[in-house]
């Protein structure tokens, strides 16, 4: 430890990491002082009274920072544009938010002069990685402080110890004490009984969801939405214009309501092991479905293959805390090309957890009646399939009358 660190910049939250990292960076560093700074990207009611419980707790002052709008537009649109989901199915819900949250942060230290970052991330997860990565490019001469990573405390059972003897108010106990992040996007589960993936999740226990209802609690008559894009992002619902964090909010309500947007997922951490954690992001489902959509009659087969490619590694370098990359910037060139006809309306279908195609409609359309039609038709000859399909197997053809084997 650098005893001579004078001022401290905290990534603080108000949960239980964080809050008893105040008292000990100043029992550890000389009673340094300490900057909490917390980032307001769509957590709600979490962030009430943090700043009466930061000074009291013994921070200096609080930042509290609305990043909402940023949040929409710089990290989550280009990411849905890219269709990008890691693991297939993760929807990066707090992979995208750390290297916004970090940059201002960085922002703040430099403004405070201060010595040193603190950030509540332990030694096994993968926001110590996208922390540190984008401070490295915006503070790359700041001190990095990571508590988990040095402190006596070994487990949440001693944090909330280590509070409690200090008089530090918590909103959970050891029964209830699910390590959870919450956004205008998602909110996620890990710990307790979700650490073995035998246990199926307690979705029908009073307060587990908190963004909507269990697929057998919705409602039994389905709901019908319309969402407008233009060139790839969502701009209205139901013919109502909207900014990006409204639609988003009447997407997890209304999506909520009707048990859509759970997943159950064990995924490969960055650091190596395996972690199973329950999401909710209702909006983000219906999103991407209805995006998904769009893009089966606007991108051709050539451009929507290759996209499907590269979002599987637009998705690891957002997992990864790789925003902040050349090679990011580059995707998402490519990626703004393909979305330049994907504009157009999206009915869907949401019942009891599912969200069913409802109906798709473009001015780009590039679905024709007239060439898919099983009618006749006067444009598509049949018999020049026979020449093309000769072509196309002369390579199998060959490799068979000579007796080659794979």
């Amino acid at each position: 430890m650098n005893k001579e660190i004078k001022k401290v910049v905290l990534m603080y939250s108000g949960g239980l990491d964080t809050s008893v990292m105040i008292p000990w960076l100043k029992e550890n560093y000389n009673g340094c002082e300490v900057i909490a700074v917390s980032a307001d990207v769509g957590q709600g009611t979490e962030l009430d009274g943090l700043e009466e419980k930061a000074l009291k707790t013994g921070a200096s002052k609080l930042y509290i920072l609305d990043l909402k709008k940023e949040f929409v537009e710089e990290f989550i649109w280009p990411t849905l544009k890219a269709g990008a989901r890691y693991e297939r199915e993760y929807l990066l819900g707090t992979s995208f938010a750390r290297p916004l949250i970090a940059r201002r942060i960085a922002e703040i230290a430099k403004q405070e002069g201060a010595d040193a970052i603190c950030h509540g991330c332990t030694g096994k997860g993968n926001d110590q990685v996208r922390f540190e990565l984008t401070f490295k490019v915006f503070a790359p001469e700041m001190q990095i402080i990571a508590p988990w990573r040095t402190w006596d405390i070994k487990s949440r059972d001693e944090e909330i110890a280590y509070a409690e003897a200090r008089g530090i108010p918590l909103k959970i106990n050891r029964e209830t004490n699910y390590s959870k992040d919450k956004n205008l996007w998602h909110l996620s589960h890990e710990g307790l009984d979700l650490e073995d993936p035998a246990h199926e999740p307690q979705y029908l226990k009073p307060g587990f969801l908190e963004m909507g209802v269990a697929p057998e609690q919705a409602p039994d008559q389905p709901t019908y939405l319309t969402i407008s894009f233009e060139e790839g992002i969502p701009v209205a619902l139901d013919g109502e214009r909207l900014c990006g964090t409204e639609l988003i909010a009447r997407l997890n309500e209304i999506g909520g309501a009707n048990g859509v947007g759970i997943d159950d997922l064990v995924e490969n951490r960055l650091v190596g092991m395996k972690s199973r954690g329950v999401y909710e992001n209702p909006a983000g489902k219906i999103l991407y479905k209805a995006h998904d959509v769009l893009e089966t009659i606007t991108l051709d087969r050539d451009t929507a293959h290759y996209k499907a490619l590269l979002a599987e590694r637009y998705a690891e370098l957002v997992y990864y805390g790789q925003w902040y990359t050349t090679l990011r910037e580059s995707l998402d060139a490519f990626v703004d090309v393909t979305q330049k006809h994907v504009t157009g309306n999206v009915r869907l279908k949401l019942y009891k957890g599912n969200i069913v195609n409802a109906g798709v409609t473009s001015p780009f359309s590039l679905w024709s009646e007239a060439f898919a039609t099983f009618n006749e038709d006067d444009v598509y000859n049949q018999n020049d399939s026979a020449g093309f399909i000769n072509l196309f197997g002369l390579s199998m053809k060959v490799k068979a009358l000579l007796g080659i084997q794979e």
